[in-house]
């Protein structure tokens, strides 16, 4: 049961949001890695339906190419006050974000009781569709100051680091694990420093044996035995 089947078009259309002049509404479904999307042009009774990577230039492209296509303001209803999308969002002054409380887009899904096939309603459609026949229950975002803008684009960032660095520490540690897994046993962290600086200078088993025990015990803080054992 998809929302398009079982709503009139005038039902969704019947909301004062049309008196702000909203070039389109869009909802969003928001994920770490991408966010689906649903878009309705207004006066049009058509949805379209697509998704896009969460990396900032696949966004930027994306946001550029409704500018060019609506001019603006386009409305924006997705299921977050704040956090990496949001802060990426507000920085368009064509966008008017709107957020839908996780509970309150919870129980319209529940109403409409999906059934599990492809034609059930998206999370993205469900957004666009409460802000499209409730608009008095939704406000605007407040757009960001200067320096929370540049405090969220630190922390989102941050976030991409630490993410590269566990995904980079995983695989590294399952590359040792097939032919240098002494090197795990060793050292309780593997990110760090002198993990990598040891690792770089004694790639393999056979390259500690040969080293002088002296200098694994200085650069390293480990105890080596001729049988690779610490």
């Amino acid at each position: 049961m998809s929302l398009r089947d079982n709503l009139s078009l005038s039902e969704v259309h019947m909301s004062p949001l049309s008196d702000q002049h909203f070039a389109a509404y869009v909802g969003i479904d928001w994920a770490d890695t991408k966010h689906d999307i649903c878009l309705q042009a207004a006066g049009d009774t058509r949805r379209e339906f697509s998704c896009v990577p969460h990396q900032v230039a696949r966004i930027d492209q994306w946001a550029k190419s409704l500018h060019q296509r609506f001019g603006g303001p386009i409305a924006i209803a997705l299921e977050l006050a704040h956090g990496p999308i949001v802060s990426v969002l507000q920085k368009y002054d064509f966008f008017t974000l709107f957020s839908i409380n996780p509970s309150t887009l919870a129980r319209y899904r529940e109403a409409f009781k999906p059934s599990g096939t492809k034609d059930d309603p998206t999370d993205a459609e469900l957004a666009l569709d409460l802000l499209l026949r409730h608009p008095e229950r939704f406000s605007p975002l407040r757009p960001q100051s200067a320096s929370m803008h540049f405090l969220m684009t630190l922390i989102e960032q941050r976030r991409e680091l630490v993410g590269d660095k566990t995904r980079f520490t995983n695989r590294l540690c399952n590359t040792l694990k097939q032919y240098y897994p002494q090197a795990l046993v060793w050292f309780e962290h593997i990110d760090t420093v002198l993990f990598c600086d040891f690792i770089s200078r004694w790639p393999t088993l056979s390259a500690v044996r040969h080293a002088h025990r002296k200098t694994l015990e200085t650069r390293s803080s480990i105890r080596i035995t001729a049988d690779g054992h610490c």
